[in-house]
């Protein structure tokens, strides 16, 4: 199922929170949404999902307009940056949650939240509560309830982001294997280029509420569209210098001369 945003703006309190914003996922692909804290990435996911309608625009999955469709009548999960779980459920209702909203049959319940748990690592917590879990089985209960009802859209708030290190680089090369076979779309916001670079998949860089290049990370990455790219998909940063073009060479100052290189040259 594919996502598409036509023109989309919203603007709140007087504020353009997202600007004419204009953006086409593919089924099965894995995004990740990169930019500074308030560049829009939020406000753009919950639009995707239907918490909030855009002042105009619209949403189409399928090339079906679901603009006004409210997030409940979506197929669509989201995982946030904090833990939210059910505190007084245990890891097994907490995940199989979604399904018992859906009515599913028990035996299907249970088979599907095992084959979730399992490939999440967190199998032997199944009987816990959450308060009685580490932060990263947390967030694994979080991402298995996502995970469990095979959404047509799974929708990641920098879900990383209050784990340490070592579990961060665990978990990135989980959510790669996880998303490899299945077709749901992944959407994930991230502030870090590195963690755009490691999830690989299709990247859009997003700046004070605008696209401003997407496509294939690697591709992205070593073609930014202007500056302002550059700044935000580097990794290391980029330093810059002011020089000019001219002659088959890029000068600076009035002493330092370099041939130019095929990028520049063309």
């Amino acid at each position: 199922m594919s996502l598409e945003l036509e023109k989309v703006t919203r603007i709140s309190n007087n504020e353009v929170w997202l600007d004419d914003i204009n953006l086409r996922i593919e089924p099965g692909s894995f995004n990740v949404l990169l930019g500074r804290t308030l560049a829009g990435k939020t406000s753009l996911m919950r639009l995707m999902a239907g918490l909030d309608k855009p002042t105009s625009g619209r949403v189409l999955f399928n090339g079906q307009d679901v603009t006004g469709i409210p997030v409940r009548k979506r197929n669509v999960s989201m995982v946030y940056q904090q833990f939210i779980n059910y505190p007084n459920l245990t890891v097994f209702e907490n995940i199989a949650s979604p399904l018992r909203l859906e009515k599913q049959p028990e035996d299907l319940i249970r088979e599907k939240v095992q084959e979730t748990a399992k490939m999440l690592h967190i199998e032997q917590y199944l009987n816990r509560l959450p308060l009685e879990l580490s932060g990263g089985q947390q967030q694994r209960t979080a991402m298995a309830r996502a995970l469990v009802k095979n959404a047509d859209l799974i929708l990641f708030d920098e879900p990383l982001v209050n784990l340490d290190y070592k579990l961060r680089e665990e978990l990135r090369l989980e959510m790669r294997e996880l998303f490899a076979e299945r077709n749901t779309i992944a959407v994930y916001a991230t502030t870090e280029p590195n963690e755009a670079l490691a999830l690989g998949g299709n990247v859009v860089l997003m700046h004070e509420g605008k696209v401003i290049q997407s496509g294939a990370t690697p591709e992205v990455y070593h073609h930014p569209a202007s500056v302002t790219s550059a700044e935000l998909f580097g990794e290391p940063p980029i330093n810059l210098i002011r020089g000019s073009v001219g002659g088959g060479n890029v000068s600076f100052d009035t002493h330092i001369h370099f041939p130019l290189n095929t990028d520049l040259a063309s």
